[in-house]
């Protein structure tokens, strides 16, 4: 087929840009594009409200606080409905303290193997505002002090060297709603003071 002047030889298909890509260059996240979100921080720190308020519409949500207090092998329970929502096509956001590199490497690896961007949420931790809010919390939403403590211990702030394609610090703005800013200092549309 012969072209005119200044025609292109066609190349191959655009690809779709990952959600990483769309939040670096200030664009809101592709719906298509699959992805795992995945909250770290105490307990009490805001990370359910978060998820209401933000991810709600475009993540499904897997928490091992929704399974029975009697349920067994939990971590279990919750990879096999990560995997099996990724595998349906389907973003999750993963709703616990994860704490360390331990809790969230099997969520990153799993979210990779099925295509989708893996988006850390750090809470920075406020052990005596985490208490405060626990302290107000009823039945099983409140939990010992001393977990709140244990968990502190073991939390470490994720980083793009964990594997995680996007890392969000979020924290309260003092009117019900979040700060969120990107770790990488690339303001995104992710990234709002409501």
């Amino acid at each position: 087929m012969r072209r005119g002047p200044g025609s292109a030889a066609p190349g191959p298909p655009p690809r779709e840009r990952t959600a990483a890509e769309s939040q670096a260059a200030g664009r809101p996240p592709d719906p298509h594009v699959l992805g795992i979100a995945v909250l770290v921080g105490l307990q009490a720190s805001g990370k359910s409200t978060f998820y209401g308020q933000r991810l709600a519409g475009r993540y499904a949500l897997i928490s091992k606080d929704l399974f029975p207090r009697s349920a067994r092998r939990k971590q279990e329970r919750q990879m096999r409905l990560v995997e099996t929502a990724l595998a349906e096509g389907r973003s999750v956001a993963v709703d616990n303290t994860n704490p360390s590199p331990e809790e969230w490497r099997p969520l990153v690896a799993a979210g990779h193997a099925h295509g989708a961007t893996a988006t850390a949420y750090w809470f920075p931790p406020d052990v005596a505002g985490s208490k405060r809010r626990n302290a107000a919390r009823q039945g099983r939403e409140r939990v010992p002090d001393v977990g709140i403590q244990a968990t502190f211990t073991k939390l470490r702030r994720p980083s793009l060297a964990d594997g995680f394609d996007a890392v969000y610090e979020v924290r309260f703005d003092g009117r019900g709603g979040f700060l969120v800013r990107s770790d990488t200092g690339v303001r995104s549309a992710e990234e709002s003071e409501t």
